[in-house]
């Protein structure tokens, strides 16, 4: 089978900035692949505020800034490309950055998916995996699993704290997946409004004190109690979670311990104990949270390399677009509760510019 060399773009919900990766994968009897080059471009404070608030955009104004977020991710993956020296790419594979994303009503919506970028980086693009996904009656997401069970099978459950938490495991034959609870999206919104950029390995969280009546309250919503398949966005935090948080009139610290302990909690319940767990995302660092998830039930949490930890949403992303190019199936309706398996993503290619 020919190797493949691809970068793979993603940028969370936790807004930390644009992950690039570019990756070696090849196939034998399994998949094997290689990060050669990794890094983490950071919004700047006013784009970072623009993506909050774009959310509440009219139509006609996401649109235009569909296309300037096109253009901010085409010139960072070309610094990337200049600064790594990088010659040889079979596709740039981005997910671009959700802003609206209600399944059940027919929704989702990446931006940074323009045809452009292609002409713009003068590369094939393969891009917008998820809404082809919603139109088959699915949550579009999670997607990252079909890359678990494909490159990280020697795991019994593959967990990711990013922006939300999500869980992949293999049973009875199928993938089975689903977000499980925001993380990162909440955390370092409290831990800014006491002056950090985020909860540095928990420390915020572990001085506080537990309020008791809002961790009851946060433990007995619906979303808890659904089966999957089953995805989070900003939309249901801004219902659901930040009026609670808000509501409860203590410090910012209080309330910051009392959702990591709310976090550890609600993931404990979805592992068999004893189980081994490759935990990746910027909430692998949170030291604090990991102590009160084991504390909840005994698990082996494997916190791979650094890279590992940071870039495996990208490295899966760059492993989509192959599996597109290759026209297999990168959507698994085990895992996202559409009408069948699929091969998603937008194929762009590009005009050379002489």
């Amino acid at each position: 089978m020919n190797p493949y060399k691809a970068i793979g773009v993603m940028s969370g919900t936790s807004l930390d900035g644009i992950d690039l990766a570019y990756i070696h994968f090849e196939k034998t009897t399994h998949w094997e692949f290689k990060i050669l080059a990794a890094e983490t471009i950071p919004y700047t404070t006013t784009f970072e505020q623009q993506l909050r608030e774009a959310i509440n955009y009219t139509p006609q104004k996401l649109q235009q800034f569909d296309t300037v977020y096109t253009k901010l991710l085409a010139k960072t993956i070309q610094t990337f490309i200049k600064k790594h020296t990088i010659t040889e790419i079979d596709a740039v594979c981005s997910h671009g950055h959700t802003i609206l994303h209600e399944p059940e009503k027919g929704i989702t919506y990446q931006i940074g998916n323009q045809e452009i970028l292609a002409e713009l980086i003068q590369q094939k693009v393969v891009c917008d995996f998820r809404v082809q996904d919603v139109k088959l009656g699915g949550q579009g997401a999670p997607l990252v699993p079909i890359g678990d069970e494909l490159l990280f099978s020697e795991y019994d459950y593959c967990l990711n704290l990013g922006g939300f938490a999500n869980i992949s495991y293999h049973k009875d034959g199928k993938r089975i997946a689903y977000d499980i609870c925001p993380v990162n999206i909440v955390l370092n919104k409290y831990a800014k409004q006491v002056g950090f950029d985020y909860d540095d390995k928990g420390k915020l969280a572990k001085s506080g004190d537990y309020l008791l009546s809002l961790g009851a309250e946060l433990d007995n919503l619906a979303y808890y109690k659904q089966l999957p398949p089953k995805s989070l966005g900003l939309e249901w935090v801004q219902k659901e979670i930040i009026p609670r948080l808000e509501a409860f009139p203590r410090k910012k610290i209080d309330v910051l311990r009392t959702f990591t302990e709310h976090v550890a909690r609600q993931l404990a319940r979805n592992f068999k104990i004893r189980s081994k767990v490759l935990v990746t995302g910027g909430g692998a660092y949170n030291d604090y949270l990991l102590e009160r998830i084991v504390y909840y039930k005994e698990l082996n949490l494997v916190k791979p390399t650094k890279e590992l930890i940071e870039y495996k949403e990208a490295l899966i992303f760059g492993f989509l677009g192959v599996l597109r190019l290759r026209e297999e199936v990168n959507c698994l309706k085990t895992v996202t509760g559409a009408s069948k398996d699929h091969c998603s993503g937008k194929i762009y290619n590009y005009h050379i510019v002489k």
